[in-house]
């Protein structure tokens, strides 16, 4: 028999090495479900892999699809550097989403010269201010009432998908749109520029390279960065240091709200054009395993989004050349995180023999004699004498 008991000090060289131990233990599993699938796994794995970067277009579509993930990546790095978890970013990008479109929709046919440069950053803004304010209301009911920020921010997800149901069904429907669940087509004025001709990938990708070197900074050289670390690692030593809880917890869901509604932003004018009834294939559930894989550092989080990218576009090209379910994307990223988890676990505790006839002939010695030491109404010399 054995247990677990903690290590006196986690190996930081593991703790890095743990994502790439994870991602290998993925690949190991991965050949099996192939195998089990009637699939030669290194076919497969060239398929799911090696072939979608191998073109152009493979290359911009990683890139795109990274971007949503490094923008929630980063946000949520943050908050969950301070024990603050926020589950709830992929409503925050619908809701984004839905603010950025409803102003794009509001400038739909305005043909005012003046005007027209200034729709692609009033989305950008509403949409930020459209993922922030739906953070806000888990960061509210955490702070006043202590409820469950995990709970609170899960739950509105699904609000935030009623919600972008209820417009593309009624107010913001198209009407020439033969009764289609969507809204009008976006115009050029709020789209974002492509960065090259031909690939999809666009200028939310520097937006999200942005984010990784604010978010950087702001660790590295910013105090409140400290605040929020020294909260997270050994909140006992905030509290004692006056280190405030709530403005940390505020802190934290503004900014991944912020940017996950940056991200919705990213979408909608990107690769969509127009509002439709799902906006995110789960990119703000993905990038919960983007920042733990990341190891919650902001250039951690854009190696992970790239990993997790290459996930979905392998997913994708599995389904076509392959004709795998759509599940097995769903399946990798599952097994990556509890791959990590199983890391993370070994990296902070160890096994340990039970040494079983000592336990037994020693521990009814020792126990009375502790209790008695222990105890003020026993004299020392009875405490000794057992």
């Amino acid at each position: 028999m054995s247990r677990l008991e903690a290590r006196p000090a986690p190996s930081r060289a593991m703790m890095l090495a743990s994502p790439l131990i994870a991602a290998l233990a993925m690949l190991a599993t991965g050949s099996l479900l192939f195998l089990s699938l009637g699939q030669e796994p290194l076919h497969a794995f060239y398929v799911y892999f090696i072939k979608p970067l191998t073109s152009e277009y493979g290359m911009g579509e990683l890139l795109l699809k990274a971007t949503p993930l490094i923008l929630c990546g980063v946000g949520l790095a943050i908050g969950f550097r301070a024990n603050v978890h926020n589950i709830g970013a992929d409503g925050q990008l619908t809701m984004g989403a839905v603010a950025a479109g409803w102003v794009a929709l509001q400038f739909d046919g305005v043909e005012a010269p003046g005007l027209q440069p200034m729709v692609l950053p009033l989305m950008i803004l509403a949409g930020a201010l459209g993922g922030l304010a739906w953070a806000a209301v888990p960061a509210l009911l955490r702070t006043r009432f202590n409820t469950s920020e995990i709970l609170v921010s899960l739950m509105l997800v699904y609000v935030a998908y009623l919600f972008l149901g209820y417009l593309v069904h009624g107010p913001l429907r198209d009407p020439a749109g033969f009764n289609f669940p969507q809204s009008k087509m976006f115009g050029d004025s709020a789209l974002l520029p492509l960065l090259k001709e031909g690939l999809r990938v666009n200028a939310a990708f520097l937006l999200s390279l942005l984010a990784v070197a604010g978010a950087w900074f702001f660790c590295r050289h910013t105090f409140a960065g400290y605040r929020m670390q020294v909260s997270g690692m050994a909140p006992a030593a905030a509290l004692y240091a006056g280190f405030s809880e709530p403005k940390n917890v505020w802190f934290a869901f503004m900014v991944s709200g912020a940017l996950a509604g940056v991200a919705g932003v990213g979408e909608v004018a990107g690769p969509l054009g127009q509002l439709q009834p799902s906006v995110s294939p789960g990119y703000g559930f993905a990038a919960i395993i983007v920042a733990y894989v990341g190891r919650l550092h902001p250039l951690g989080v854009l190696l992970a989004s790239l990993l997790m990218s290459l996930l979905y576009i392998g997913g994708e090209s599995a389904q076509i050349e392959l004709q795998l379910p759509s599940a097995i994307t769903g399946l990798f990223q599952g097994l990556l995180l509890f791959y990590l988890l199983a890391a993370d676990l070994f990296i902070h505790y160890r096994f340990k023999p039970r040494t079983r006839g000592f336990d037994a002939a020693v521990a009814p010695a020792i126990e009375p004699a502790a209790a008695s030491a222990n105890d003020p109404a026993v004299p020392l010399e009875t405490a000794r004498e057992s």
